[in-house]
Order: C-alpha cells, then structure tokens, then sequence
C-alpha cells in the first residue's frame, strides 16, 4: 500500500465494531438498573406507586364511609325501575309525598335529568361527561344536604350488573319499584322479554318492601324479593280503588298503572291515597308526558298526540289504538315515528310492530334513523307509499308538512323517541294548543 493512501475498511469489522459498543451500553445499562444506584431509583418508584395506591383506597373507603352516613341520614329512600313509566311514577311519588308535608327530594332521568327540591322546584342534572351511575350518589349528597325525610331515585342504568351495584352500592333502598317488564333495549338487557326481568330484578331492594304493577312476570319478582328478605306489594292492591274520575282529574294522559303503584308506594310510607292523588294532579309532568294539543290553523283541526317517550312496541301500540279510539271523528290519521340511528334495534322492532297495528294513512319518518325503519317496516308488509321521509329538523318545518298532510281534519301521533326533533316537535304544537293560547 502506498503511503498516501488511506487503508480500506472490511464491512464486517464496522459491523463488529458496531456490536461491541452495543454490548458495552448494555452492560452500562444494567450496571446503572441493577446497581448501588440503580437500585434506589427503582426502589423509589415501587415506594411512590404504593403510596399512591394507598391514598387512593384510603380515599375511597372514606368516600364510602361519608356515602353510608348520608344514606342513615335519609329514613327514606325509594328506588323506582322498570321499562316504561319510571319518570311518571318517580314524580307521582314524590309529589304525594310533598302533599303530605315529607321532606322529599326526587331525581329524574327521563327526557330532561332533573332533581326535583323539597318545594317542587326543579333544577337540572350536571353532566359534564355524559350520564353515568355515579349520579346517584349525587342524588344521595344532594337529599342529605336538604335534610330530606325521603329519596325519591329514578333508576338510570341499563347494563344489569350496573342496575345491581346501583342498589346494592349507592341507593340501598327502603322500597324498590319496578314499573313493568317489556321488550325494550334487548341489545344491553336481552335478547327476550325474560332476560329483560332478570336485569331490572337487579334493583329488588334486601329487607325492604318490593311494589311493581307488572303483571306477566310477577311470579318472578315474588320469588326475588322473597330471596331478599323484602315484602311483596303489588300496585293494585291500595286501600281505595282508584276510580275513572280520579285518572281524569289529571291535567295530562296518566296510565292508571302508574298511579296505582305510585299511590301504593306513598300508602306504604303512611300517606293516604286523598293526600297523595291531590299532590299528584298539582305535580308537573315529565316533557316527555303523554299529551294532547288541539290546534285550529286556517280551518283545519289537528289534534296532536305526544307519544314520543312510549318507545318499546308494546306501550306504543296501546298509547296509538287508544288514542285512535279517543279521536273517531277525525277524517285523517298520521303516525310520526322519530327514529335514531343509534337506537336502530328500537326501529327495526317498532318498524316489524306497528304491520300488525290499525294503520295510518300516513306515516311520517323524522330523524337520522328513518330509512332503518322504513326497511324493517315493508318487509313486514307496510305499503311503501304510505311513508313520507322528511328531511328537515326545524319543528315548524315539519309543522308545515303535517299541515298538508291533515286536510279538513287529523290525528297527528308523535312516536318512537323523544329526543331531539321529537321533543321540539311535542313544544311546537303545545305552544300553539287551544289550551295553552287560553292560559
């Protein structure tokens, strides 16, 4: 090799090369991890992760500690579940309870989540990460707060091991309520109308007074609250029968179901059902309540019914045939499902019921879910050319819609969900009611 010229490297010895700085990093590395002061470092870490660990369980069973003073502090406390009808009767029973001078605070979780004070007055429920189970120990803090005699609790969770935890871990109930049994959300609680009982059962209260108006699924329940230690009351048995005239009082439609087991509940806490009926016509209803609003518009009659909230089939068919029965003298019947693409096994059961039912002459589709009901709906045999797909989301858009649909004379039914274009569309028409322009 000449002198000026510049020795050539092998590949293989940078390779080499290369391996050994490797193998001396990592001995470096393990030396500093497993060594004098490596060791320490670990050490450290493992004492701060425990110690943390520790606060928060301590934290934790001082939260429960607090959690189950709260709960002595409240000799009251009414746990209500159920398919259908929980808002309606967590608010009948509440204000029965008002009318007999109890201290009583109620949470509701129906179409607008809202505690309702000892003094009637509602605020709303604040949700700064959506809805979740742990609400209810906000209802707990709350009543204790008011120096409640009573907790009047609306059930809001649907996965059934939450329905369990939140009875046994957060409400704790004096009385369990559980409205009724139906085929609704049997994507969480089902797939049938028997898996849906066992999920709601979660709520059966121990050692306390279990009430339900179900009828098809009652043995069941007997058999659960007798398993815990509660005693059986069914909704119809109350002292006094109620009587037409009494459901007919009411400002809204009520079903007397909902009345009987909520008249049962305020019995069992010792208010009697004269008491609690006149709290009950005077107590203000859930938005999503079932009503009715008469509305004249250049001539043309329109009596619209609100059934938004009644969202499994079985409540829906009975609210739709009886409204149908009610309102013989209109020449038209249009049915308005509010339909939710992420309630699509809610449409598509609704869509596969309603063939069966008396049919509308029209049947308006409003929401992000229609063509999921319109599919279901004619493959159960639903004349195609009856559905009318609307677009818009402005109530008074739709309100124009319905118009040219009504002619002389109609019933107009809002079914499916309340939420959304459904709950807008149920205050348009009651903002223009007859009963609300003579107030």
């Amino acid at each position: 090799m000449d002198p000026g010229e510049k020795p050539t490297r092998h590949p293989q010895c940078g390779k080499t090369t290369g391996l050994l700085r490797a193998r001396e990093l990592i001995r470096g590395s393990r030396s500093g991890a497993f060594g004098p002061g490596g060791a320490n470092r670990v050490s450290n870490e493992i004492v701060i992760l425990l110690t943390a660990c520790g606060v928060l369980i301590v934290m934790g069973v001082l939260e429960l500690i607090l959690h189950r003073g709260r709960l002595k502090r409240i000799p009251i406390r009414i746990h209500v579940n159920g398919t259908r009808g929980k808002t309606s009767v967590t608010r009948l029973i509440a204000a029965g309870l008002r009318e007999a001078g109890v201290r009583c605070v109620a949470k509701t979780t129906g179409t607008v989540p809202r505690f309702i004070l000892p003094n009637g007055r509602e605020v709303p429920v604040y949700r700064p990460g959506g809805p979740n189970v742990i609400e209810q120990k906000q209802a707990v803090t709350m009543a204790a707060a008011q120096r409640a005699e009573a907790l009047v609790v609306e059930c809001m969770a649907l996965q059934p091991h939450l329905q369990w935890l939140s009875e046994s871990r957060l409400v704790r109930a004096t009385h369990g309520v559980i409205t009724n049994a139906r085929p609704d959300h049997l994507d969480v609680m089902g797939p049938t109308e028997e898996d849906v009982a066992r999920a709601l059962a979660g709520t059966v209260p121990v050692g306390g007074v279990f009430l339900t108006a179900e009828r098809n699924h009652r043995a069941f329940f007997e058999q659960v609250a007798e398993d815990r230690g509660s005693r059986f009351h069914a909704a119809e048995d109350i002292s006094q029968p109620l009587m037409p005239e009494d459901v007919r009082a009411f400002p809204y439609f009520e079903h007397q179901e909902n009345i009987e087991l909520a008249l049962a509940a305020c019995e069992e806490v010792g208010v009697d059902n004269e008491t609690a009926l006149r709290g009950m016509w005077r107590a203000k209803p859930d938005p999503g309540a079932m009503t009715e609003a008469e509305v004249e518009f250049f001539g043309r009659h329109i009596v619209f019914v609100n059934g938004f909230a009644a969202n499994d089939p079985t409540s829906t068919r009975y609210i739709w045939e009886q409204s149908l029965r009610r309102h013989r003298e209109l020449h038209r019947r249009i049915a308005v499902f509010n339909c939710r693409s992420d309630r699509a096994d809610r449409s598509q059961q609704l869509a596969r019921s309603y063939a069966s039912w008396t049919q509308a002459d029209e049947v308006v589709l409003l929401g992000s879910g229609q063509y999921i009901f319109a599919r279901a709906a004619v493959k159960s045999g639903l004349d195609p050319t009856r559905l009318v797909f609307v677009d818009r989301t402005h109530p008074a858009d739709v309100f124009e819609i319905l118009l040219g649909l009504a002619e002389s004379s109609a019933l107009v039914m809002g079914l499916g969900n309340i939420a959304g274009p459904g709950l807008a569309l149920a205050e348009y028409f009651a903002n223009r009611g007859r009963d609300h322009a003579r107030d």
